[in-house]
């Protein structure tokens, strides 16, 4: 049987990037529309599936920024087209994201950090503009954030004006994706694949039954040591 400690290190290994795999080629509509942007690129948004779809103004003054860009934008984007939508956006239901990230016209990804994207996008080496929402979301952006490779904005204060400088801070500062390259050649260099690593790990524990020597000692201490520091 898996304790608490075991499975918090099954918890440790699922978050290193096991999801995270090469690109496969983009379907002929998206790739057609991916070469269209020229020398310019592509940014791709998603903000996941938890949140539904974003307030008509926000989505408004989005769209209006995006629309003031050279580079085409795909956006899986829930809800009514925005009234300022430009020529350059697409708007879809869902997109392959990782083989978009993967994609070498890809300059930029707009994400609301969560897990799974921002572990693709430095898997890939995409800079990130974060517009954090809910759980864990702002720490995950606010990690990549002081580590160079990432502008998180407060999309609760954001207009158009700040969403477009901060596009184009991202897509105009080298830093940003010379710093996300960084971290990705360092999460590429691994004895072996994270997946085959929680596979190794999840058999080990199952093998030993439970792992129990892999165990805390803090587990047996008694439960008012972790409030002895408050008083």
């Amino acid at each position: 049987m898996l304790d608490i400690g075991n499975l918090r290190s099954l918890q440790l290994l699922f978050s290193q990037g096991f999801q995270c795999k090469p690109s496969k080629p983009l379907p002929q509509h998206l790739e057609e529309f991916v070469q269209s942007s020229g020398e310019h690129g592509v940014i791709i948004m998603s903000l996941g599936t938890l949140v539904g779809q974003l307030p008509q103004d926000l989505t408004e003054e989005i769209a209006a920024a995006f629309a003031q860009l050279p580079q085409k934008v795909i956006w899986r984007h829930k809800g009514d087209k925005p009234a300022t939508l430009g020529n350059n956006t697409l708007l879809v239901d869902w997109m392959p994201q990782n083989d978009l990230l993967g994609h070498a016209k890809t300059k930029a990804f707009v994400a609301h950090g969560g897990t799974n994207g921002v572990q693709e996008a430095m898997h890939h080496g995409v800079p990130i503009v974060g517009l954090p929402l809910i759980l864990d979301q702002p720490d995950n952006l606010f990690k990549m954030e002081v580590r160079g490779a990432a502008k998180v904005i407060d999309i609760f204060t954001m207009n158009k004006d700040i969403f477009l400088q901060g596009i184009e801070e991202v897509l105009h500062e080298p830093s940003y994706r010379k710093n996300m390259q960084r971290l990705s050649r360092l999460h590429r260099d691994t004895p072996m694949k994270p997946l085959d690593s929680a596979i190794f790990w999840i058999e080990f524990v199952m093998r030993h039954k439970g792992a129990t020597h892999l165990r805390t000692q803090a587990y047996k201490m008694p439960w008012y040591y972790s409030v002895d520091g408050v008083f």
